[in-house]
């Protein structure tokens, strides 16, 4: 339990740290956030993208005075369901309307606090680094009053502003390797990204979900880290890491997943049952977490530009799945139950894999009905007609920096 001059010390300890804060680069996803009353704003994202500078400069938008409080604050790891009730009347103190939580979700029964708190007409943003804030749980507890949207760490177009880069294959090159975390960009120290999948793995998963076998979660994950671009299964891997039941592993995906380590990205089926059953392609969150974590000994360009390929796709498109029949076509983006359009990615096309890129795209555009598709390359521009269908190389650089 907490005394109410406690919260207050605290709310103005951190209210001093936070107005402390530096503007930093404007994050893109900025322009689409908006506070109103009614609907809790929630921002999840992997530790240390950005979201607290994404806070600060959504509250420099506000002509209100904001109340913000970080529940990771070790003063408040007593912090009860009662002390909901102390916290409302410190905040009604306050006299104040805007309220930004950080890792709220945490605590139990946050939801009905926050309910209650829109009940009143505060407007509520709310910050985490776990994916189960989107959850169906969430819209049980909140229906019908909660706006949710996620921020990575940097995109490519973020990256160049961020190093004041000139979009070119060069500065492409340095982002497939350094990735978008803005800390390990100004440090270049790769212990940064180090400790942060170490935190991440001990304290958002096997802490919070009371995993026994912490050493095969950590095992896993790097092995997932290491296999970007791969497709992956819980049968497969059971034998793997010597698990005898494939729901251990599915569970780890979903912890990892959450978490937002990685991303599961499913075969596409028209059947639902049949996606599920299938081997999903595993993808880094950031590329730096590859470069920093993975256990792969050559330069994997052509993995790792299929993974940031796989990130623009995420970050701008809802609906997405990896085609693969006789032959395989990397991204399918559908769009209200049609293929919307067509992707291949190939760090570079010669002889040797030319017609095997054009097959396995052709074999897609057909499948869906279309009459063209596009590879992404890393530096390469060309068109090809063949079997009366348009296929368009497009540099990497030049895609993603929309």
């Amino acid at each position: 339990m907490l005394l109410e001059s406690q919260l207050v010390k605290i709310l103005e300890s951190q209210k001093e740290n936070f107005t402390k804060k530096t503007t930093g680069l404007q994050r893109i996803k900025l322009d689409s956030l908006k506070i109103t009353n009614h609907f809790a704003l929630i921002i999840t994202g992997i530790r240390r993208c950005g979201k607290s500078t994404l806070l600060y400069q959504l509250g420099q938008q506000q002509s209100e005075e904001i109340l913000f409080l970080n529940f990771e604050d070790t003063r408040l790891a007593g912090f009860e369901t009662d002390d909901f009730t102390r916290l409302i009347a410190v905040i009604e103190q306050k006299n104040i309307n805007i309220l930004f939580f950080d890792e709220i979700q945490f605590l139990p029964q946050w939801e009905l606090f926050v309910r209650q708190m829109l009940d009143l007409d505060y407007q509520v943003v709310i910050t985490g680094s776990n994916a189960t804030l989107l959850s169906t749980e969430l819209g049980t507890k909140l229906t019908g009053r909660h706006l949710s949207t996620e921020l990575f760490p940097f995109s490519y177009a973020e990256f160049l502003a961020f190093k004041d880069l000139k979009n070119t294959a060069e500065s492409l090159f340095q982002y497939l390797s350094k990735g978008g975390f803005p800390e390990y960009l100004k440090t270049d120290n790769g212990n940064v990204l180090n400790q942060l999948l170490e935190d991440i793995l001990n304290r958002d998963i096997a802490v919070r979900y009371a995993v026994r076998d912490v050493n095969t979660l950590k095992k896993l994950a790097v092995y997932l880290i290491s296999n970007i671009g791969k497709a992956v299964s819980g049968n497969n891997l059971k034998e793997l890491f010597n698990i005898k039941s494939a729901t251990t592993i599915l569970e780890f995906f979903s912890y990892l997943e959450s978490a937002y380590v990685v991303q599961f990205l499913s075969k596409f089926s028209y059947s639902l049952k049949t996606q599920i059953r299938n081997p999903k392609k595993v993808y880094a969150i950031d590329l730096g977490l590859f470069s920093e974590n993975s256990i792969v000994f050559t330069e994997e360009n052509g993995r790792r530009l299929e993974n940031a390929v796989y990130l623009y796709l995420r970050q701008n498109y809802k609906e997405i799945y990896y085609f693969s029949e006789k032959k395989e076509c990397d991204f399918v983006i559908m769009e209200k139950g049609k293929a919307k359009f067509l992707l291949q990615v190939c760090y570079e096309l010669n002889d040797e894999n030319l017609n095997r890129e054009i097959n396995g795209l052709i074999e897609a555009i057909d499948f869906f009905g279309l009459d063209e598709g596009k590879i992404i390359s890393f530096n390469q521009s060309e068109v090809f007609h063949r079997e009366g269908k348009r296929i368009t190389v497009i540099p990497a650089n030049v895609f993603m920096a929309g």
